[in-house]
């Protein structure tokens, strides 16, 4: 790279501490950084408090893009949940299945694609049902892809490969078997396919049995915000480490929420004008008491 000057990491969450250090480091010099995702990592979200990052939220929806109702399914009630699907599909609709595995695994109980691949043959058999994977060769993947965006398949049974970078505006519902392996930003961006045209989309989070879902699928089943699901992602996890490489954690975060913005933008303003200003830390006795007491305690951490 010659002169690098600005570094744009798009889907950051899919992106190691590493990683964007390397490319950050083509650059003689520190470049600007604009990293972008609809669900930070929660290593990322704390930076914020330290004034590494400054945050910019778009807190709109794209033009165009349809409400996603998300909803945590039993597998008792998959009969009629084909119900529901087969009016979308009969309207016109396509629909995504996500599975978290390629082949059926012993160690693992999770559904694989290939598997589910044939029982949604089954299930929908005057469907047109396609099969997309990893392990599939680039020019194959491209032509299902490509068959599925003609409407050529109706039912698109994948793994996380189309997480992002898939625009299939016809596709109306997702559902995503062994909902409870994936993570909460994981899954929110996985919804993000469906809802994309003129139409509702619906995401369906199946569970592997019976099992009460977890906090994360209420989350998200409750909530569309992308930057509220990392603050429980946050909660859940942790933010890692704020040098080192983890992305998550344990740290206590006593004051704000990481989505006061406002908050912490004035925060940061008040410490930086009191820097610039050249008084003595000595003058304030209660600030340099309390600074005092904070940095023994972090010493003795």
């Amino acid at each position: 790279m010659h002169n690098l000057a600005l570094v744009v990491v798009d889907e950051q969450h899919r992106f190691g501490v590493d990683q964007r250090k390397a490319l950050m480091g083509k650059a003689g010099t520190m470049p600007h950084v604009l990293s972008l995702t609809a669900t930070p990592i929660p290593r990322s979200l704390a930076l914020t408090l330290y004034g590494e990052l400054d945050i910019s939220l778009l807190d709109v929806k794209p033009g165009g893009r349809q409400e996603v109702v998300t909803k945590i399914c039993s597998p008792n009630s998959r009969a009629q949940l084909y119900e529901k699907i087969e009016k979308e599909l009969e309207a016109g609709r396509q629909m995504f299945v996500v599975c978290p595995l390629i082949s059926e695994s012993s160690a693992q109980k999770m559904k694989s694609a290939e598997e589910t691949f044939k029982e949604i043959q089954k299930a929908f058999k005057h469907r047109r049902v396609g099969l997309l994977h990893g392990r599939m060769k680039a020019a194959e993947k491209n032509d299902i892809m490509e068959q599925f965006v003609r409407h050529g398949i109706d039912i698109l049974v994948s793994t996380t490969v189309i997480e992002v970078g898939v625009d299939v505006p016809n596709a109306s519902v997702m559902l995503v078997e062994s909902a409870e392996r994936f993570g909460l930003a994981q899954v929110h961006q996985l919804r993000g396919r469906v809802g994309r045209g003129g139409h509702k989309g619906y995401c369906y989070l199946m569970l592997s049995d019976s099992q009460a879902p977890s906090k994360r699928l209420r989350a998200l089943e409750s909530s569309n915000d992308g930057f509220r699901l990392a603050e429980l992602d946050l909660e859940l996890r942790g933010p890692g480490a704020i040098y080192g490489s983890m992305q998550h954690g344990a740290l206590d975060l006593r004051i704000a929420n990481l989505s006061d913005v406002k908050l912490i933008a004035g925060a940061r303003a008040a410490a930086k004008q009191f820097l610039e200003s050249g008084e003595d830390l000595l003058q304030y006795k209660e600030l340099h008491a309390r600074v005092s007491k904070l940095r023994t305690v972090t010493n003795l951490n």
